[in-house]
């Protein structure tokens, strides 16, 4: 394969911020040139006197192999023969300020393990995919009446491996026998992977990010990576990153100050510092690093095949005060708070994605009543196709830490949620934010003795289930960790020896099933017409309930006792006659629960104009009830 440099028309587009695939380009690529084999290097460095690249191929000599520059374009290239997969290398820079600067490569394919910091010359090229019929029902997929319920994963510390080795992580080839297989156990239908993009800190988590085109070495080569993907596609499991275009660490390595200037970030700390987080925030109206960050998005869905891209921080890039005091942020060029260049931006990559990549997704963590965020950007909007319900998850662990005799005081914090529940295409998160930093697991966060801690639990998730919006849960959850999350460990598995949580694992599989196979609670989420209410103000009891409904799918009856008193004969109103069954039971004895609940069968008698059954509420429970 010849190594093809950049013509004068790449230099163009990638001036112009339209390069699509400008990763194909920078970076490093091996091939032949003149008949020897070797490695292209390009770099984009517009503010520097002279650039080399230096490795072990040369001792490090920067006077050895320089690169040429291709004018006003700011890029420098050059071939290196001899130089193949596996070489580590970086970019030495001569700033016009004097000094020299040691850069990783902002388009390296791979990197070293961490504390190494050097880039790695790598192809990925020619990799053996066997997930066409996947990404073939994938482009006829509408994210908004599929079913989608993530199971979120840090690798790192969802299972430590049983050998002592260093560093102390499973690799996607086991993750591919262990990982998988669990996922699909539980019926979850994607994964959302953190920290996948390399990064220097483990305690980062992955946000943290200094190669954006490199998958973490932590867990093995970017093929390793691949073949976990084709493997997750094969059996069914979509996949979604986390994605990090909010800022970037100031690593001396990485992308900050890279060529002596301010290149990727903003000169202004006012504009180009989160001081929160101890970042530098990308310049986004440079269209350059707009090209970057593009290409980015596309290169993992392109190279990688990822189904889709959740993208961190959002509410941050939307806003120049965003944690910032009077003074210590500039205003646009109206006056205003908003980041123009950085809605440009989103808007952009939304865009591109969505024409590009037909049914890929990206999610949008925004935290704000921002108007328009998954309306289509033809229509003014930002163009994502899901956001996270950051205040559906707010008032609902809210709801939950109330102990249930004071839960009638507080009963808007669940009905509050169906005023705007279609206002945006959701997704309802209970992320590892939510369980880690003195938060306590999610389990150890409801009130009560062990017991009602149990089944509050069970009712929190069957509460997720029934509310309108795609899911997400993180792991651990599942079998109910006591412990919070802790990245330098592995999850508590041994708590599985014992019954009750077994218990709860398999309500988590229940629940999952009746999720795939109930198109009532999944296929209308976007559209307010697939939901009504059947009891929406008895705070006094803490009892709500709620009809899912879609076209030509059998309705499925959600109600929920929050409090530990049981409700014998419950007088609840139904869509119609009939007979109605119970399909799920939170509250049974299977699961850890009273069983206090023994109706299979419940048959509606006229109430009025309508129609009711007379159904017995467990402690703490959920009933989900089909005609």
């Amino acid at each position: 394969m010849s190594a093809q440099g950049l013509t004068d028309f790449d230099l163009y587009l990638f001036g112009q911020g339209r390069h699509r695939r400008i990763y194909d380009k920078l970076g490093a690529h091996p091939g032949e040139q003149d008949g020897a084999a070797g490695t292209r290097f390009a770099v984009w460095a517009p503010n520097a006197q002279g650039v080399s690249v230096v490795g072990d191929f040369n001792a490090w000599d920067g006077r050895r192999h320089p690169l040429r520059s291709r004018g006003d374009s700011g890029i420098w290239e050059g071939f290196v023969a001899g130089v193949g997969e596996g070489a580590l290398y970086k970019y030495e820079l001569r700033p016009r300020a004097g000094g020299l600067l040691l850069k990783s490569d902002p388009y390296g394919a791979r990197m070293q393990l961490r504390p190494g910091n050097g880039s790695v010359v790598c192809s990925l090229q020619n990799f053996a995919w066997s997930d066409q019929d996947w990404l073939a029902r994938r482009r006829q997929r509408n994210a908004c009446t599929e079913p989608l319920w993530a199971y979120e994963v840090h690798l790192g510390s969802w299972k430590r491996p049983w050998d002592a080795r260093t560093p102390p992580f499973m690799s996607w080839r086991e993750a591919e026998g262990q990982l998988i297989p669990y996922a699909l156990d539980l019926g979850y239908t994607h994964l959302e992977l953190m920290g996948v993009a390399e990064h220097p800190l483990d305690e980062s988590w992955g946000y943290q990010v200094t190669g954006y085109f490199a998958a973490t070495a932590r867990y093995g080569s970017p093929r390793d990576f691949m073949h976990f993907v084709d493997a997750c596609h094969r059996a069914g499991l979509g996949v979604i990153l986390d994605w990090v275009p909010a800022h970037f660490p100031r690593d001396e390595h990485g992308l900050a100050w890279f060529d002596g200037t301010a290149l990727y970030e903003h000169a202004d700390a006012r504009l180009g510092e989160h001081r929160d987080w101890g970042t530098k925030i990308f310049n986004y109206g440079r269209h350059e690093v707009r090209n970057f960050l593009v290409s980015n998005a596309l290169f993992w869905l392109d190279r990688f095949h990822i189904d889709g891209l959740r993208v961190d921080a959002v509410a941050s890039m939307l806003y120049l005060d965003y944690s910032r005091n009077a003074g210590e942020w500039l205003p646009n060029r109206h006056g205003g708070r908003e980041n123009l260049e950085a809605i440009e931006f989103l808007k952009e990559v939304n865009g591109v994605v969505a024409a590009e990549f037909p049914g890929a997704m990206t999610i949008a963590e925004e935290s704000t009543a921002f108007d328009g965020v998954t309306r289509p950007v033809q229509y003014g909007g930002l163009g994502f196709t899901l956001k996270w319900n950051m205040g559906w998850m707010n008032d609902t662990l809210r709801y939950f830490a109330h102990d249930p005799v004071h839960r009638r005081h507080h009963h808007g914090l669940l009905t509050f949620s169906f005023m705007y529940a279609w206002s945006e295409h959701f997704l309802l998160p209970i992320s590892h934010d939510e369980v880690v930093h003195g938060k306590a697991s999610l389990l150890s966060k409801m009130p009560g003795d062990e017991w009602q801690k149990r089944a509050n639990l069970r009712l929190l998730l069957a509460y997720q289930l029934a509310h309108p919006g795609k899911k997400l849960s993180f792991m651990g959850s599942e079998f109910g960790q006591w412990q919070e999350w802790r990245d330098q460990g592995q999850l508590d598995w041994e708590l599985l020896a014992h019954q009750p949580h077994r218990a709860l694992q398999d309500y988590v599989r229940d629940l999952n099933r009746l999720y795939r196979d109930s198109p009532a609670l999944f296929r209308s989420d976007c559209d307010g017409n697939g939901f009504a209410w059947l009891e929406v103000d008895n705070a006094q009891e803490s009892v709500w309930a709620f009809e899912r409904r879609a076209p030509d799918a059998s309705s499925v009856v959600c109600v929920f006792n929050g409090t530990p008193v049981p409700r014998t004969h419950y007088s609840l109103a139904v869509p119609g006659p009939g007979e109605w069954h119970k399909v799920l039971d939170s509250d049974a004895l299977s699961y850890g629960g009273s069983g206090h609940n023994d109706q299979q069968r419940l048959g509606a008698e006229p109430r009025g104009s309508g129609w009711c059954v007379r159904v017995t509420l467990p402690p703490l429970g959920a009933l989900f009830l089909r005609r």
